[in-house]
């Protein structure tokens, strides 16, 4: 049975503006901000807010091609005419979105200068890395489901089913 960590909305909260002095202190400024569905929409529009860049979404959960395939060959483009794209998504957990995305990016012409990752949590052990991040957590360690404010509202048995999906991160 995984451990299950809620993280309240103060934290949360604590978390986007660690990632907003971040980028702010970064030479490096975004042209827009990209929430990853769904996990990264919340935290892309609180950054959006934080930061006041711009915001665009992509909608990868959802496996729909015109919302999570498409839009990454648009986005592609943008970073050709020279658009800097910071892709948000609530955790790197083992590498597998964030690997999905950089290579749909760069099969479609993405310039890679012009493309960047950050998460509110990081695992250490994944297989991706990431430019910013608010907290960096070792999944050799730490087992926890992380449950965010958005989830909140979730039946307890998407959770369950959510944390069983790849159990080795849990067990």
């Amino acid at each position: 049975m995984p451990v299950f960590t809620r993280i309240g909305h103060d934290d949360y909260v604590a978390q986007v503006l660690e990632l907003a002095n971040q980028i702010g202190a970064d030479a490096w400024t975004p042209s827009f901000i990209i929430g990853i569905g769904r996990g990264g929409l919340a935290p892309a529009v609180y950054l959006s807010h934080a930061t006041g860049l711009p915001m665009l979404s992509v909608d990868h959960s959802s496996e729909v091609p015109d919302f999570a395939d498409a839009p990454l060959v648009r986005l592609a483009a943008r970073t050709r005419e020279g658009e800097r794209l910071l892709f948000l998504d609530d955790i790197n957990d083992t590498g597998g979105t964030i690997a999905k995305l950089r290579r749909a990016l760069i099969d479609a012409g993405g310039i890679a200068e012009n493309i960047r990752f950050a998460t509110l949590i990081d695992n250490s052990g994944s297989s991706q890395r990431v430019d910013y991040r608010a907290r960096t957590i070792d999944r050799a360690e730490t087992k926890d489901w992380f449950v965010f404010p958005w989830e909140a509202v979730a039946p307890q048995s998407a959770l369950d089913d959510d944390a069983a999906e790849v159990p080795e991160r849990i067990a």
